[in-house]
């Protein structure tokens, strides 16, 4: 099993439309290659891992890499590990919201990392979430 976290940088504002295409698409690639993983979307930014077969990530990785949508991709981390952190999850997803009435980012992503066993991953999600509460 390979594990591969990145952050990107959105060319433009991230509006729903936009998600609900880039979810749309990854929920069928990620079903059909075995990929599993964790995508949480700032203003202007995403953070995303990817697990499942080393090949099938890094092909994942490859598509995402050439997306118009986003730009200044860093590589986080790439590494094998023994089981997955997401489980079935073809892609989880969350996104900060403007205005009071919405749920509260952290939260929710603290919410969404609490079963992972790897403290890396669950921080590198958790400061994303921070940083973007601190950026709206």
């Amino acid at each position: 099993m390979f594990q591969l976290v990145y952050i990107s940088t959105a060319r433009q504002p991230i509006h729903a439309d936009m998600l609900e295409q880039i979810l749309a698409a990854s929920r069928r690639n990620n079903e059909g290659n075995c990929v599993t993983g964790l995508l949480v979307a700032g203003q202007r930014r995403f953070l995303q891992a990817l697990e499942g077969p080393e090949q099938a990530v890094l092909d994942t990785y490859a598509r995402i890499r050439n997306d118009q949508r986003h730009h200044a991709l860093v590589l986080l981390s790439g590494r094998s590990v023994e089981a997955r952190a997401f489980g079935d999850w073809s892609m989880a997803f969350e996104q900060s919201q403007e205005g009071a009435d919405q749920p509260d980012l952290r939260a929710t992503v603290e919410a969404l990392t609490m079963p992972l066993a790897d403290r890396n991953l669950r921080a590198h999600f958790l400061g994303f979430a921070e940083l973007q509460a601190k950026a709206a």
